[in-house]
């Protein structure tokens, strides 16, 4: 998006320079103070959005973001009351030098904030960077107010209402204002898409192509210097084009922060429902199991119960896991707590070779919790194993879950044709499921491996 940015921006001026008889300019004052209200609205819209992200974050990044925004609202939309109060002021010298003079400073503070990157920012620099647009903003007005007499024109009062060739006029310091603020805007635009790539950050993703735009409209001001007079030019357009598109990134920063919001309500009512399963059901079934072992006097009943006991105690504490913990957690990890917490139960040891970078989506989460919970818990039941190694890695055929034991192993084949165990049948068809493999290998006094490929 910031190349095809950078392609419209230069495409245009481009298309400008090189036909000499295309004619751009329209004269219209209204429509020119209609623009710049509607730029700096969405100018302060963005910079609300940004502090409300860095007051979450404590990211600088943010913080300067937003006080870029803050100056280039200010200089489109305060200084027009503020310099309607001074009748004596030239709308040439201090209502051209003053604006100037806040763009430039939003624009560094933009690139700033392009070239700060994650680091966070402390409780004194917080201060100070909430109040520097306005100490800004009151020292460029003291500065320049009380000598505004003494400024110098910035341009002609009306530039020629023609784009046939660049008119390049006006004070050079006013040139090289907008050469500086073209330059800030063109790097920061890159940066910030470089880590909107990498962050995968919405916002970010459609500022970088403002700023293209952004720098593309300075570098037409520079050749046909419209944005202070009466006349629309491309670099108008431009800019409008820039803050068209930072308008869709607050829309989409909106959604994300409601989302956000969605997101955080859903994993506090899973982690409420996990501390009632837990406080409630797993309790009263541990207490039955603990009642059963040994109050029963037939001891294949109360074997019986144990079994159902375990079995329930199993899938209480799998959706414990599955509710209390959010889908961002690595894959690994959460394999590894779930055998862990069967591997605890029967008295076994527990050895984990993992690979963090293997993820899976949400169902195939679920299926290998459950393939997970019940081949440890045969190795440690039925295979009487003192030692499960649990693996998870990714290979040249795809992602890889294993279950090792040192236990007694079984014949498998035999297994299969009696279709002896439950357990097996939903460990295949939860394999199948993901879409994957299972395979388990065995032999009597070998130990067992079981594997699943997704």
């Amino acid at each position: 998006m910031t190349a095809g940015g950078w392609g419209v921006g230069l495409v245009v001026t481009a298309f400008i320079l090189g036909t000499p008889y295309l004619v751009f300019g329209f004269h219209s004052p209204s429509l020119h103070l209609v623009l710049d209200t509607v730029d700096g609205c969405v100018a302060l819209l963005l910079a609300y959005l940004l502090h409300g992200r860095f007051v979450r974050t404590d990211r600088l990044q943010d913080l300067l973001l937003a006080q870029g925004m803050l100056l280039l609202a200010l200089a489109g939309l305060g200084l027009t009351l503020l310099l309607d109060a001074l009748p004596a002021a030239r709308p040439d010298t201090l209502g051209v030098w003053l604006p100037l003079s806040l763009r430039l400073l939003g624009a560094l503070f933009i690139l700033a904030s392009a070239l700060t990157g994650d680091r966070t920012a402390g409780s004194r620099i917080a201060v100070w960077g909430r109040a520097m647009p306005w100490l800004l903003l009151i020292a460029a007005f003291a500065l320049l107010a009380p000598n505004r007499d003494l400024l110098p024109p910035a341009l002609a009062a009306s530039p020629p209402p023609s784009a046939q060739r660049p008119v390049i006029t006006g004070h050079a310091l006013m040139l090289v204002s907008h050469a500086l603020t073209a330059l800030c805007f063109g790097v920061a635009s890159v940066a910030f898409a470089v880590q909107a790539s990498r962050r995968h950050d919405e916002l970010l993703r459609w500022v970088g192509p403002a700023l293209a735009l952004g720098a593309c409209a300075r570098v037409n001001y520079l050749l046909f210097p419209s944005l202070y007079s009466d006349w629309l030019y491309t670099g108008d357009l431009l800019r409008t084009g820039c803050y068209l598109l930072l308008l869709v990134g607050a829309g989409r920063e909106i959604r994300e922060y409601w989302a956000s919001q969605a997101r955080a309500a859903v994993l506090e009512d899973r982690r409420r429902l996990a501390r009632e399963l837990h406080d409630g059901v797993v309790q009263e079934l541990g207490y039955i199991r603990a009642e059963a072992r040994g109050g029963l006097r037939d001891p294949r009943t109360a074997d019986r119960i144990v079994a159902s006991t375990d079995r329930a105690l199993d899938e209480a504490r799998a959706a414990i896991d599955a509710l209390g913990h959010g889908v961002d957690e690595p894959l690994a990890a959460m394999l590894q707590r779930a055998a862990r917490q069967v591997s605890e139960r029967h008295g076994g040891r527990l050895e984990a070779e993992l690979d963090l970078s293997v993820t899976a989506d949400a169902e195939q989460r679920h299926a290998l919790v459950r393939i997970t919970r019940e081949a440890v818990s045969n190795a440690l039941r039925h295979g009487r194993a003192q030692q499960v190694v649990l693996t998870v890695a990714r290979g040249e055929r795809g992602r890889r879950l294993a279950v090792r034991d040192d236990g007694l192993g079984f014949d498998v084949e035999a297994a299969r044709r009696e279709a002896r165990g439950y357990g097996l049948t939903s460990m295949h068809d939860r394999a199948l499921a993901l879409p994957g493999t299972l395979m388990i290998e065995s032999g009597r006094g070998r130990g067992t491996e079981v594997s699943v490929r997704w």
